[in-house]
């Protein structure tokens, strides 16, 4: 018996309608996903969300007042790899909607006010040039003046390479800032979503007074791959996760995002 799949041709499942998850490779319902905030129900694992959904998943609403929205890098090397630094840039803001990999402004969580700082891993990278680290820096100085906490949710590559030693200054400059807000007695909560890496990692973002981590979240300064070609030995089970961090004590907590606001919120009415 011969079946009749024609009518399969003509079927059509609507774009977006379905999302597989990057892990379990799960079927995913996308208004389900997206209601739980980019965590798969099946594997609980954690994609990546931009900081317009950061800011409503922690703030209370119409709370959130972004700062420094004007600042955009300028090509201070004129570089050009296989295409132009420039050309980056703009194909970036297009896909993004941000004028860079940072998203800075002053919003309440609970009763408290806080300063935060969230990355946007789909801008080049979450890549940390000239723009990141003048953001974080101002965002700080916000938090200095207003007496409210400091927070930063990293989700970075590292330093951006076009950007050359004006990249890497910014290590200094945004661990300087933190320096001014250890001074003033005001808390500095890091959050390290997947991927924490290179001079992320190497300066503001295990600086904190207390650093929370996102379940699976891959922390370090070079990944495992490099690691392993250098050493020449096999890596542990879970070798730089958030986790391993935990046990090793890199960080205080591994929270899910779904719970990560009522923690903040705990944290923030006990400690101020």
């Amino acid at each position: 018996m011969e079946l009749n799949l024609e009518w399969l041709k003509k079927a059509r499942i609507p774009i977006g309608l379905y999302k597989k998850c990057e892990n379990c490779k799960e079927i995913l319902d996308t208004k389900d996903f997206i209601g739980s905030f980019n965590v798969c129900p099946n594997c609980q694992y954690h994609h990546a969300i931009p900081p317009q959904t950061w800011t409503e998943l922690l703030f209370e609403e119409n709370s959130f007042i972004e700062t420094e929205k004007g600042l955009m890098s300028t090509d201070p090397l004129k570089f050009r790899d296989s295409k132009k630094y420039k050309e980056r840039l703009k194909g970036a803001i297009k896909k993004t909607g941000n004028k860079d990999a940072i998203v800075t402004g002053i919003g309440k969580i609970g009763n408290h006010k806080v300063s935060i700082a969230i990355f946007d891993f789909t801008f080049m990278g979450g890549s940390m040039g000239i723009v990141v680290g003048e953001k974080i820096t101002r965002a700080v100085e916000n938090a200095i003046t207003n007496r409210i906490p400091m927070i930063i949710i990293s989700s970075s590559g590292g330093a951006r390479m076009q950007e050359g030693i004006l990249s890497l200054m910014q290590m200094a400059k945004t661990s300087a800032a933190l320096k001014r807000l250890s001074d003033e007695k005001l808390l500095y909560i890091s959050i390290l979503s997947n991927p924490t890496t290179g001079g992320v990692t190497a300066s503001f973002a295990m600086l904190g007074d207390i650093h929370i981590a996102e379940p699976g979240a891959l922390i370090c300064f070079a990944g495992p791959r490099v690691i392993k070609q250098t050493i020449r030995q096999s890596l542990p089970d879970g070798f730089q996760t958030a986790e391993f961090s935990l046990e090793h004590g890199f960080v205080d907590m591994v929270v899910s995002r779904i719970k990560l606001r009522e923690t903040l919120k705990k944290i923030l009415s006990s400690l101020l």
